[in-house]
């Protein structure tokens, strides 16, 4: 059987490509076919290591959950990760290529195409379906020649494309009628229905609107998505601003776990579990707080593309003397990757892997010295937490090497792919406990591990602990996207597309 192919793609940036390609794939899985996601460039800082040790976008490792299967370089075959506001570090087929401009990456984009063209062949060979992503928007003319991820991906094969627009913000008539306008006549063609997202209110007002943007463009709407709150989606770059900007105030009967946003900050998933629990508040900090009353129960330093100059960030905008603060009035302080860098007392650099300065004072939280070098670990890690008996199951991606102080006891010892002690270790923690890191994405992924930690700050505060919950987001994410389609697509219109092209 030949592999069918249908895309995503959308009038700009978080229009919904990301949830709207997820849904199709749990769609398609349900329907008994065999289904993949790709997209052939991601800019993202939020990533995923792959079971051969290689790294790819967080969503499309999310978007291979949604389809049943493990995720694969081939469905993210480039991914790039912001660096500083001129550079990304270029990851090629899971492996770092090396830091670059704009400039310096479109002169070495032609490189790429045959091994976009080759993934999406290989995963062609294995699937029923790919459904492919793109990115941004196809109507940047001023980009179109460096295009390897919107209509140039489509034109490969002749693959129908579905275009999503946000209702949300206004203005959605003329993002659809304007890109279609801005696309070359054969990209036109390729262009088979719209989807509109986040809809809310009265869907019969739309209705002489959907009329009229059909008879202009001459294409269907193959369906009007409602919005919903709080889906369970991974984030596929940076935290949005709806959680930072309009955060919760403190809450006294809950745990209060801050979390400093970072410039660079990497891997925010990590945080979605604490958010999904029910005694938990999770306050992302774009700011330093302007009182320490009420301290909070737990102090984050999530993970940095740029610990060195994120470091540095901390110093200049009053972080630092916030951590300090809540140090010194026995506030649990966590680092995640480079926030666990951060807390130790050195940073090293001498090939200036990361940044320009060789060497930095870290916040001596923690007896550690970490020396960034050229090879980048990318790999799964299973550990046993040394103090909350407890198993947790992640991913390793850095660039730095970490010594600890032999006085200095690991976080967690690091088991094998049986489940037995490797005499690996893993992370640090002080004296008690108070501050810890890992170098472990995911660690609160683990319902055992979180509850047990959680357990340990209700105990400070007097309180009597609670039972671990399995986390049932991506489950009940997942039923919730495949009903989207179901119950908000034209089916009989969808089938056509993917089967005809339209």
């Amino acid at each position: 059987m030949t592999c069918r192919r249908i895309m995503v793609q959308g009038t700009g940036s978080y229009v919904g490509k990301s949830v709207v390609t997820a849904a199709l794939c749990r769609y398609f899985r349900e329907e008994g076919l065999r289904v993949a996601p790709f997209k052939a460039q991601n800019m993202s800082n939020n990533s995923f290591v792959t079971p051969d040790g290689r790294e790819i976008s967080r969503a499309q490792a999310f978007q291979a959950a949604a389809c049943g299967i493990e995720p694969a370089v081939e469905m993210n075959p480039v991914l790039l990760k912001p660096s500083s506001d001129r550079t990304s570090q270029v990851v090629v087929l899971g492996k770092p290529v090396k830091p670059m401009t704009a400039r310096e990456y479109h002169a070495y984009q032609p490189q790429l195409t045959r091994l976009i063209r080759e993934s999406l062949e290989r995963l062609s060979e294995q699937y029923d379906i790919v459904v492919i992503e793109g990115a941004g928007s196809p109507a940047e003319v001023n980009l179109r020649e460096f295009d390897i991820v919107n209509m140039a991906v489509a034109r490969m094969d002749r693959t129908p494309v579905i275009l999503v627009a946000d209702i949300n913000p206004g203005g959605m008539f003329a993002w659809l009628v304007g890109t279609l306008e801005l696309l070359e006549e054969d990209e036109r063609s390729l262009v088979k229905a719209f989807v509109i997202n986040k809809f809310r209110g009265d869907l019969s007002l739309l209705e002489r609107g959907i009329e009229w943007l059909e008879a202009k463009t001459g294409k269907r709407v193959l369906g009007v998505l409602p919005f919903v709150p709080d889906l369970a989606i991974q984030e596929e770059d940076a935290i949005p601003e709806t959680k930072w900007k309009n955060a919760k105030p403190y809450d006294p009967n809950k745990i209060n776990v801050e979390v400093v946003l970072l410039p660079h900050i990497s891997n925010s998933t990590d945080f979605d579990s604490l958010e999904r629990e029910p005694d938990v508040i999770v306050h992302y900090l774009a700011r330093v707080p302007s009182s320490l009353e009420p301290p909070p129960d737990l102090l984050i330093l999530p993970g940095s593309k740029s610990t060195i100059a994120d470091l540095a960030y901390l110093r200049s905008e009053g972080f630092a003397e916030h951590i300090y603060r809540c140090h010194d009035r026995k506030v649990p302080i966590a680092g995640i990757c480079g926030g666990f860098q951060m807390l130790g007392k050195h940073l090293l650099d001498p090939r200036g892997v990361e940044s320009d300065q060789k060497a930095a004072e870290g916040l001596g939280l923690l007896d550690l010295t970490t020396t960034f070098e050229n090879g980048k670990c990318t790999e799964r890690a299973r550990a046993r937490s040394i103090d909350y008996d407890s198993e947790v199951e992640g991913y390793e991606i850095h660039m730095g090497q970490t010594q600890a102080s032999e006085s200095i006891p690991p976080m967690f010892r690091l088991l094998n792919e049986h489940g037995r002690l490797t005499g690996r270790a893993d992370g640090a923690r002080s004296e008690g406990g108070l501050v810890w890191g890992t170098y472990i994405h995911g660690a609160f992924d683990a319902a055992g591990f979180r509850r047990n930690y959680l357990n340990s700050l209700r105990c400070r505060r007097g309180w009597q602990p609670l039972m671990p919950r399995e986390d049932s987001g991506r489950a009940s994410a997942f039923n919730t996207l495949s009903t989207l389609v179901r119950n908000h697509f034209d089916l009989n219109l969808l089938h056509r597309i993917v089967n005809q092209g339209g």
